[in-house]
């Protein structure tokens, strides 16, 4: 059995199944309400159930009062409905909508992926969950007022740990951290999320996205999110790296594209090994997109990676025919010690 939400004053509609919250119902059908902690002791997802009924199953949640109950307040990260709803409550639209937290995280997990590749997962404290939108970062706050940028490679929908992917950079003052000192368990702190980098979900235009090296990790999170959204735009990734040992999540991709006929994957490597026995494209990967793609009139492109990658593709990809309110980039800027910046 499933319930129809009418969400005033946006009028926009979405079936909630049995069992399911609403909150969890909306963010599953791309509309988006806020929230922080989902389960029900922070109260930033309340609005107001003007027609209908709802219920607890765990019992009225912490941050939601008898009187507010009364008055019709409700907590949508935890309410079930009873019958059809008509509630009020503020949409996210853009990267505006959210406003950036400050907040502690426990290191739950680290692996590495590649030779100078580190995947850490991060847990925020207690039941909290960080909204943000596919593609934007979190800012790692380091001693003296120091920061350092990492997307986030995990996508909205799966938020209950973070996923950064960390490349080790000479004189890096984290990434030296990272790789020669973090264990699980640590504790780290964090602003975010940050950018204006993210996927346009209404756009109706196909979309390619090119990254360079752990420009990788946004597109990630684009990418899984599309797919649990239901988008059936062609996507078309396009990863430059080195040499193929710098392809760290490989495997990944390679799936996607067996298992999505609108996904196409495209690797290049700028200077494969002997050893590599690379029968792939080989070159500057935004020259490759241009071979396969000279007319980007029609597209909406996203870009990550190093600052030289990206500079490049605006340059050349408005030679062809890129109009620059369909591009979206995210230039990573690897930081030394004692620098402002961006190392992953």
């Amino acid at each position: 059995m499933s319930y129809k939400v009418t969400i005033e004053p946006s009028k926009h509609e979405f079936q909630v199944e049995d069992g399911e919250s609403v909150l969890d119902a909306a963010l599953r059908q791309g509309l988006i309400l806020p929230y922080s902690c989902r389960g029900g002791t922070c109260g930033t997802c309340a609005g107001k159930v003007v027609e209908g009924d709802v219920h607890y199953p765990q019992g009225r949640p912490e941050a939601l009062s008898e009187t507010e109950e009364a008055i019709g307040q409700a907590l949508f990260c935890q309410a079930r409905p009873k019958t059809d709803l008509v509630i009020e409550a503020r949409e996210v639209r853009d990267a505006g909508d959210i406003r950036p937290r400050r907040l502690p995280c426990r290191v739950e997990g680290i692996e590495d992926l590649a030779h100078d590749v580190r995947r850490l997962w991060l847990r925020p404290p207690g039941n909290d969950r960080l909204q943000f939108f596919a593609g934007q970062y979190v800012d790692v706050l380091l001693q003296g007022g120091r920061r350092r940028g990492f997307s986030l490679a995990n996508p909205p929908h799966d938020d209950e740990l973070l996923e950064i992917h960390v490349r080790r950079v000479e004189g890096g003052e984290f990434t030296g951290y990272v790789f020669g000192e973090l264990k699980e368990k640590a504790l780290l702190r964090f602003e975010g999320p940050l950018g204006s980098f993210f996927l346009r979900e209404d756009s109706p235009r196909p979309i390619l996205l090119m990254g360079g090296g752990t420009g990788f990790a946004p597109l990630k999170s684009i990418i899984e999110h599309a797919f649990f959204l239901g988008i059936q735009r062609p996507m078309h990734l396009y990863w430059g790296v080195r040499a193929r040992r710098d392809l760290y999540m490989d495997d990944l991709p390679r799936r996607w594209e067996a298992e999505h006929e609108n996904f196409r994957y495209t690797p290049v490597l700028s200077e494969p090994a002997p050893s590599d026995d690379w029968s792939g494209h080989i070159g500057l990967v935004h020259n490759v997109l241009l071979n396969d793609h000279p007319n980007l009139s029609d597209y909406d492109v996203y870009i990550s990676g190093p600052p030289g990658m990206v500079e490049a593709a605006k340059r050349d990809f408005a030679k062809h025919d890129l109009d620059t309110a369909h591009l979206y980039f995210d230039s990573f800027d690897y930081a030394a010690d004692s620098q402002p910046g961006s190392e992953g």
